[in-house]
């Protein structure tokens, strides 16, 4: 069990529980009304199952609340997300398609539930070599989007990424990562 001595600045107490297969934690403020956040997660290697909740005391409402439960394989990871307050459910999928773990696809679908409304996104990785790699995704408006990152030093790394949706323009972009 683990307490934080909280900070005079921050006003803030957390209480965490670590275990070999479960970890549990709460926040506080410290002031009269304040918010209190808790949140867990059951597993092992294999599956976890969590979630985590948010409650205003000042307005005694939940300002958030998400679910969540996942599988663990050698070449597949799978979850499936209840989030926004119960508004959006999205299950995601990944697969090492290769031994070595240089090429992987995903999908992911997202439903919104107070708009009725579905989003489904593929997308690939591939490990061009050490280190370089190129990724790709599409949905099902017709965004295609693209990146190529190579790390030229240490946690230093080169951007070049391309966005192209359907009915607009495409964007282009350039990012510099530098890490001493």
């Amino acid at each position: 069990m683990k307490f934080t001595i909280p900070d005079p600045n921050s006003g803030k107490l957390e209480v965490q529980y670590w275990h070999d297969h479960a970890c549990l934690s709460a926040a506080t403020g410290l002031t009269p009304v304040p918010l209190v956040e808790v949140n867990g997660v059951l597993g092992n290697g294999r599956f976890a199952i969590g979630g985590e909740a948010a409650f205003d005391t000042n307005s005694g409402t939940f300002t958030k609340y998400n679910a969540g439960i996942g599988v663990n394989e050698s070449d597949f990871t799978a979850s499936l997300l209840l989030m926004d307050k119960g508004d959006t459910l999205k299950a995601s999928y990944v697969h090492n398609t290769t031994r070595d773990k240089r090429t992987t696809v995903a999908a992911e679908l997202v439903h919104k539930l107070s708009k009725n409304e579905n989003t489904f996104t593929i997308g690939s990785s591939y490990a061009w070599d050490p280190m370089t790699t190129v990724k790709t995704r599409v949905d099902n408006h017709g965004t295609v989007a693209t990146i190529v990152q190579h790390e030229w030093r240490p946690k230093s790394t080169v951007t070049v990424s391309a966005t192209k949706p359907m009915d607009k323009p495409a964007k282009y972009g350039l990012a510099l990562a530098l890490k001493p």
